[in-house]
């Protein structure tokens, strides 16, 4: 049982007992990880949210220690600390499945559902492709369903463009995923004050990616304004002028080039709200925003929503 008369906690003892609650100093001995790294991990990174008792002291389950010994077993295999949350969302899905589905058999119904759409796309039969989408959703979370499905797919026909047909087959999926992602973005628009603007950086992702994006971000507490990709930079300060949105969002799936972190530290100066990058770039330029005023949201669904909810609500740092 975790030994907790270190600490005054406003709680009494019994109930911490039984519920498996944790204070820092016991995970820290438990761990190997000291205090102030456990708090790091947690107001920069979120991958670790304890409870809290009313006059603010950490507590943590044995669900929390594992993840932290899970972090740092990522971390002695030479990934760094910044990687890390993107891995455990990959991963900790799987895991939670295989308890009942073996990860090969997962993987295998993922392959099974890409072979339906692409016979759908192939055919051009948007009706089947109505029937897979549909049959989809109804079998998995929204990540699981573009991550690991419909994007791969999307992609495959992306990069394939140079042989025959296959330009007017990426065109005639991704027209469809648009329509039905502005449809789900619709029904899940929150009528609120707050808003949350999602904008691609010029030239630097497709429409669906930017659409896909506003959908994951779409269940934080505030309504999701996604603006034209022909949307100019220098005109984002004016934007948030009149619309007064509660955060601004970029979204770059390339690789972030030079002169882009100076030129978003100048757009974070001149805005009332917080500014934040999203996407592939975003793992990418973490390094180079350190210690700057923008959060980097990373590029995987359900990071991405945590990290948001988490930055507004003041309990992570950029």
């Amino acid at each position: 049982m975790p030994v907790i008369t270190d600490i005054a906690l406003d709680v009494p003892s019994l109930a911490i007992a039984r519920e498996e609650l944790f204070p820092i100093r016991e995970v820290s001995r438990l761990t190997g990880i000291n205090p102030v790294t456990l708090r790091a991990w947690e107001r920069r990174y979120g991958l670790i949210q304890p409870t809290r008792t009313e006059s603010g002291h950490r507590l943590y389950s044995m669900t929390d220690i594992e993840r932290v010994r899970s972090i740092l077993g990522w971390i002695e295999r030479g990934v760094s600390v910044s990687k890390v949350a993107k891995i455990l969302a990959k991963t900790e899905p799987l895991k939670a499945l295989a308890q009942i589905i073996p990860d090969e058999l997962v993987l295998a119904d993922y392959d099974q559902w890409q072979q339906q759409v692409n016979t759908a796309v192939s055919a051009f039969d948007e009706v089947q492709l109505e029937q897979a989408y549909g049959q989809i959703f109804s079998s998995y979370p929204l990540t699981v369903v573009f991550q690991d499905i419909l994007l791969p797919v999307w992609k495959q026909l992306l990069q394939r463009q140079d042989a025959f047909g296959k330009t007017s087959e990426w065109l005639f999926l991704d027209g469809f995923l648009r329509s039905r992602v502005l449809q789900r973005l619709l029904l899940v628009r929150v009528m609120q004050p707050r808003r949350v603007i999602v904008c691609a950086l010029a030239g630097q992702c497709h429409e669906l990616e930017v659409l896909v994006s506003a959908l994951y971000l779409s269940s934080v507490d505030s309504a999701i304004q996604v603006l034209a990709l022909e949307q100019p930079f220098d005109e984002l300060t004016l934007v948030c002028q009149r619309v007064k949105p509660q955060a601004l969002v970029l979204i770059s799936n390339h690789a972030p080039s030079p002169e882009l972190p100076r030129r978003l530290n100048r757009l974070a100066l001149s805005l009332d709200c917080q500014l934040f990058l999203a996407g592939d770039a975003s793992d990418l330029a973490q390094e180079s925003l350190a210690g700057s005023s923008i959060g980097c949201l990373g590029n995987e669904g359900v990071v991405m929503r945590q990290r948001l909810k988490q930055f507004l609500a003041g309990n992570l740092d950029t």
